[in-house]
């Protein structure tokens, strides 16, 4: 029996989440020794006491950045609203909002408005302070049509007939009976004729990358991924009346269940203990008798969204009067503070080590007699002792951890990770990719950039680029030159002279205006046109007119 709807205001007032939110813990205190007063105080001393001082001016300085941020955060969140309140939800097909989004000229504000449109009527800012990583959410909108050409059977036949599809690469074949989850990939490629008896026979079918095969799924996920800034992938699930796919489980991903064609019945759990919320890795299939009650068991019909948290238990089951067609956007795996903390904490510890004698000096030579799980039962002043000194030293490496550098090492693994930008028009007309340069009447024309200083630029896209340094030389990252298969290229980036890093970041930094190639802080107008060509042939700029 089909479960009553509930509306989707209606839902996302009630539905609270069970689990409290984290406890906010204090910065870690870094530790500033007192030198006692000396009548003669030698260069070491002085400049030892120097090194504190600035030690402690720093900590005053971030106090200060932190509420101006906060004070900023704030005053951003009122603004956001209050924009929210002024849009309407744009367009009334997907045609129609990525239409009106190719003439938004800003790729931020373009994120956001598909994402927007993806939720609605939830408004952004509401939904990442109050359900983000927080509790599942139901979107019932009562229009079948609402998220129409985003992708259909008749796609997902055209791309079997079309498309080199291999199974387990492209395309997975499951079922779920009688509590037992199976997988039937045969070897090679899926052809419509053995995918579609698959399907027949009760089976059903997930294609795992569509944005390789589907422009329009390619299009939205290259836009959300600047609104999450972190990768945006996809799967498409097919599954024939009557039966069920996939076992219970939890995914690592934030996910946006998008119902395309038909129903499905869900059922939504609360993660069984602190230690699943939110967690690292997927689970293994669980049986129903290890997941509880439901705290949501809804319908998704055409038009219908249903999101979720990673750690939240999950399955899906169609009704024997319809089949099932959704797709699952997903976002944010390995996306947390502690993978950064994994690349932040072995470097500081090796800058700690090659700045910092305490980190040098030997372990006590009976450490072991004392120390280890089988001596972690006595009491032992010798233990007491020892574990201070870790805590003491553990204390310190915040004033060696090179923050900005692991940032940029996760960011790299962002831009790798990204899928390149699928162009709107204006960016086509005005980019390499739709330079005129063609054979015609036996010879080539229009060969050649005709950059000049006057000529206006900009970064093709906010996050399309990124300066990192790996301490010896700075290289610029892209996403241009990426494909639509995850990692099937390598990352993409060149060396960039270090008297063309200021004319880089300025442009970065000048996005979404255009700016002319004469302004760009170079020494030199041929400079300042040759790093313009060299963008332009990369594909990471575009001007402000048509090539």
């Amino acid at each position: 029996m089909e479960k009553k709807h509930m509306s989707a205001f209606s839902l996302y007032q009630t539905l609270q989440s069970d689990l409290p939110p984290p406890a906010k813990k204090p910065p870690p205190q870094v530790e500033i020794k007192k030198k006692k007063k000396k009548n003669h105080v030698s260069a070491a001393a002085k400049a030892q006491a120097k090194k504190a001082q600035m030690k402690a001016e720093r900590k005053k300085m971030r106090k200060k950045l932190l509420k101006a941020a906060q004070r900023e955060e704030n005053q951003k969140a009122a603004l956001d609203l209050i924009q929210e309140e002024k849009e309407c939800v744009i367009g009334e097909s997907l045609d129609a909002v990525l239409t009106e989004l190719a003439r938004v000229n800003n790729s931020n504000e373009r994120a956001r408005k598909l994402f927007q449109w993806l939720i609605s009527p939830i408004p952004v800012s509401a939904f990442f302070r109050e359900t983000w990583e927080k509790k599942p959410i139901f979107v019932q909108r009562k229009n079948p049509d609402y998220y129409k050409g985003l992708f259909s059977t008749s796609e997902f036949d055209r791309i079997l007939r079309e498309e080199d599809v291999q199974y387990g690469v492209n395309l997975d074949v499951t079922s779920y009976i009688n509590g037992k989850r199976e997988t039937h990939n045969p070897p090679g490629r899926a052809l419509p004729f053995t995918a579609w008896d698959f399907y027949e026979s009760g089976c059903s079918l997930r294609m795992l990358n569509p944005q390789a095969f589907s422009a329009t799924v390619w299009n939205v996920l290259s836009i959300l991924q600047e609104q999450f800034g972190s990768m945006a992938g996809a799967n498409v699930y097919l599954t024939p009346p009557g039966t069920q796919g996939f076992a219970p489980h939890y995914d690592d991903i934030e996910a946006f269940v998008v119902q395309l064609e038909g129903k499905k019945h869900w059922r939504v759990y609360n993660p069984r203990s602190d230690d699943e919320v939110l967690p690292v890795l997927s689970s293994a299939n669980f049986d129903q008798s290890e997941i509880g009650k439901p705290i949501l068991d809804i319908v998704l019909e055409a038009g219908d969204l249903l999101y979720f948290p990673r750690g939240f238990i999950h399955q899906g089951n169609c009704l024997p009067d319809a089949h099932s067609m959704h797709i699952t956007i997903s976002s944010y795996q390995k996306n947390s503070w502690g993978d950064l903390m994994l690349k932040i904490v072995p470097a500081a510890l090796e800058v700690a080590m090659e700045e910092d004698i305490e980190f040098r000096q030997g372990l006590p030579l009976d450490y072991l007699t004392y120390m280890g799980v089988q001596h972690s039962d006595k009491e032992d002043l010798r233990r007491v002792k020892f574990l201070a000194r870790i805590e003491n030293l553990m204390k310190r490496l915040p004033n060696y951890a090179p923050v900005d550098a692991a940032v940029d090492q996760k960011a790299k693994e962002f831009l790798h990770d990204c899928l390149p930008p699928k162009l709107t028009p204006g960016e086509l007309m005005s980019s390499v990719q739709g330079a005129p340069a063609r054979w015609e009447g036996g010879t080539v024309k229009d060969v050649g950039a005709h950059i000049t200083t006057q000529t206006q630029i900009r970064i093709l896209r906010a996050g399309c680029a990124r300066l990192c340094s790996d301490g010896n030389a700075v290289h610029l990252y892209y996403t241009t030159d990426n494909s639509r298969v995850y990692h099937k290229e390598e990352p993409k980036s060149f060396e960039i002279q270090t008297e063309h890093t200021d004319a880089i970041e300025f442009l970065i930094h000048s996005y979404p205006n255009f700016v002319a190639v004469g302004s760009l802080p170079c020494d030199f107008a041929q400079d300042r046109i040759a790093l313009a060509e060299l963008l332009y042939e990369k594909g990471i700029i575009h001007t402000a007119g048509p090539s």
